[in-house]
């Protein structure tokens, strides 16, 4: 098996039920998120769960199975989802996207031109360290609200990932996750904190309910300049990624192949039927507890999400899983996250003596958590800035500006 640091390289030197279970781990790991933003939109859950998979796997063949990484709802465009929708209709919201995901391939050409290092040379370890922290905690109320509504799940479930991932010996220590999901899952079947009714009404097999976008001018200005904030956090993704398994996706494959596999994956979601793909952090705090690297585990978490979406009855079974329990396992996976990112200053050596460092981390941190909105108008354009995109936005700008 090949390791790095005893990580996992090469999961073909593991035995297929090996294999499968880390798959599956990360299949419950990214469930609860991709199938949220449907219900709170009104798109359909089997279409965005099979299209979550499809673009998982189109991202991986655009950037050469490389980048260990799930494509997921993104929670960014569900307010002008909601807007669109409301005065055009979901099928007109899903044509914005559509565009949104060009715009990424814009970007890529952009950069294919002028060059990656132009872009990479904007993100330091002073401002990278300081987003991938934000990316963290800003997902730090989501843990704990799903936690809180039932405490003793959550507990349980966080005492068994923390101690399966401590303790354990050989193969269960990289998947503390599942051990824990599948053990508290089991406590709260037993003290009837589960319902099954779902399970029972549906069906073994359905067809996803796919559907067309349409396509409206003033529909596609209310969604689509989103992207300018989604392409922001896509760095950001794709560097968390990176240091949390070692390794430069931004010069291999490349950002030019990240962004086109990210806006590829967004355009054929919406196109028929799904939300907004985009790279899921929850998968990368897995990635980042368990040391299983290789990208061919988020494959093959892709085939069970197209599964999912094409037999319901497995879908509705792991709609059963108490909300408690994901958010007890969530506050280790986010913390993670936010650990990473402080690795990534405290390895690079960055020099907190100095202002402008600390002017610059301050910054990130206070926008990326604190909720800043930029309102921007320009004619008929309207858009918002805000969270991680403003924070980086700025911190790029203030590393520019400050001088050594």
């Amino acid at each position: 098996m090949a390791v790095n640091d005893h990580a996992i390289q090469d999961v073909t030197q593991l035995s297929k039920g090996k294999f499968l279970t880390l798959g599956l781990q990360h299949t419950f790991t990214m469930f609860g998120a991709t199938v949220l933003v449907p219900i709170i939109t009104g798109l359909n859950v089997s279409a965005s769960l099979f299209l979550a998979g499809v673009g998982t796997i189109l991202f991986h063949l655009i950037t050469k199975g490389q980048v260990p990484a799930f494509l997921g709802s993104s929670f960014a465009f569900i307010a002008p989802i909601l807007a669109v929708a409301e005065t055009h209709g979901l099928e007109y919201a899903r044509g914005g996207i559509v565009v949104a995901g060009l715009i990424y391939l814009i970007l890529a050409a952009l950069i294919k031109i002028f060059g990656t290092e132009k872009v990479v040379k904007f993100f330091p370890p002073i401002v990278t360290g300081p987003i991938i922290i934000v990316i963290g905690l800003k997902l730090a109320p989501t843990a704990v609200s799903m936690a809180s509504s039932d405490w003793l799940l959550a507990v349980i479930a966080f005492c068994v990932v923390t101690a399966v991932s401590v303790f354990a010996k050989g193969f269960l220590q990289i998947i503390p996750v599942i051990i824990g999901l599948i053990t508290t899952y089991l406590i709260a079947v037993v003290l009837g904190k589960v319902d099954f009714t779902a399970v029972q009404e549906a069906g073994w097999v359905g067809m996803p309910g796919f559907s067309l976008a349409k396509f409206n001018l003033e529909a596609i200005l209310v969604v689509a300049p989103i992207a300018l904030a989604t392409m922001v956090e896509h760095i950001g993704d794709v560097i968390a990624i990176g240091a949390t398994v070692k390794k430069d996706f931004l010069k291999s494959p490349g950002l030019v192949r990240t962004l086109m596999g990210d806006g590829i994956a967004t355009s054929v979601s919406a196109m028929f039927g799904g939300p907004a793909n985009t790279t899921y952090s929850e998968n990368t705090g897995v990635l980042a507890l368990t040391k299983a690297w290789d990208p061919k585990i988020m494959q093959l978490a892709a085939v069970f999400a197209m599964l999912l979406g094409v037999i319901p009855k497995l879908g509705s079974l792991i709609s059963t899983i108490p909300t408690a329990i994901i958010g007890g396992i969530s506050i280790v996976l986010f913390g993670m996250i936010a650990s990473i990112g402080a690795r990534t200053l405290v390895e690079n050596q960055v020099d907190f003596t100095k202002s402008r460092n600390l002017i610059i981390a301050a910054v990130i941190l206070v926008l990326g958590l604190g909720g800043a909105v930029l309102p921007i108008t320009i004619g008929a354009l309207s858009l918002s800035l805000e969270g991680m995109a403003l924070a980086a936005i700025i911190g790029i700008l203030l590393n520019v500006v400050l001088p050594e």
